[in-house]
């Protein structure tokens, strides 16, 4: 269900003065990654940012991973782990299950300037599904219960643009992650899959092509939503003032102090990200709502 991966204690020289304070209690930091994709490649992408976080914060630094969004979001209610990288869906379920004891600090931001991302719903691209329309009697599969861009945001819309996924699809299940999903479109699975991208060129279905999980060319968009906040870097409420602005300064700095871990960790070679802007639980309050949406219409 998850993994703790640590490496060697840094010399505690490199530390910056303010965050000295809180290490005395915190000799080992954790944070938790989302189930966007297979464990491995998770923890192989992070790994070179975690060896950058020991370097910078004079601790050890372990990644925590789990089998669904849910692992994540619990791990942090339950004060197993410090930090998260969380959707904005699963930052909202984090905030609303602590009730409030999760801070957001940083969200990323692309080489346009832009700091959101999409939902898409995606088929073969040599299959007979264009549009939705042609997905009618179909099966679509969603990836976790609390992905943003693959069920929150997807399922919303859809319903507000008419197609009411209880009765527009034969089936909806969970794929359990976006790559899941989208290999499970490639293999005859499901008839389409909801995952995200961030533009044309960066996103699950190109990140799977540069793995070489998937075929240039075998998954086509055919439905992309609303532009999406991208979620945030977030913080248990309870920790110490310095080790929250520790972690922040350490995050924000990566895309010039460790380049090469911030472009590994944001998609390899596709990456286009640019860095961090810092956030605050006013931009995501939206996510609330709409989680809030989603259960008055379980309910009904």
């Amino acid at each position: 269900m998850r993994l703790l991966a640590t490496t060697a204690l840094v010399a505690l020289a490199a530390l910056p003065a303010f965050a000295n304070d809180w290490r005395a209690d915190y000799k080992v930091v954790r944070f938790g990654i989302l189930s966007g994709e297979n464990e491995s490649d998770r923890v192989a992408r992070y790994t070179p940012f975690e060896q950058y976080l020991e370097k910078t914060l004079g601790v050890d630094v372990e990644i925590f991973t789990a089998g669904n969004y849910d692992g994540v979001i619990q791990a942090l209610a339950a004060d197993q782990i410090e930090f998260a990288f969380l959707g904005s869906s699963a930052y909202a379920a984090a905030y609303t299950e602590t009730e409030g004891g999760v801070v957001p600090l940083l969200t990323s931001q692309q080489n346009d300037g832009s700091t959101g991302y999409f939902s898409v719903v995606v088929t073969r691209c040599d299959s007979p599904y264009k549009t939705l329309d042609d997905l009618k009697g179909k099966v679509l599969a969603f990836a976790d219960p609390d992905s943003t861009s693959g069920y929150q945001v997807p399922l919303y819309n859809l319903v507000q643009q008419g197609y009411d996924p209880a009765s527009f699809f034969s089936a909806t299940p969970f794929s359990g992650s976006h790559e899941a999903g989208v290999q499970g479109v490639v293999n005859g699975q499901f008839d389409a899959a909801t995952t995200y991208i961030n533009n044309e060129t960066n996103g699950i279905p190109q990140r799977m092509e540069a793995k070489g999980m998937i075929e240039p060319g075998q998954v086509c968009s055919i439905w992309q939503s609303p532009e999406i906040t991208s979620g945030p870097f977030t913080a248990r409420a309870n920790l110490p003032q310095g080790l929250i602005d520790a972690m922040k300064a350490a995050v924000k700095a990566a895309p010039e102090a460790a380049p090469e871990a911030h472009k590994e960790m944001t998609g390899g070679e596709k990456s286009t990200a640019k860095g961090y802007i810092e956030v605050d639980h006013a931009r995501y309050q939206w996510t609330i709502d709409m989680r809030d949406w989603l259960k008055a219409q379980r309910r009904s």
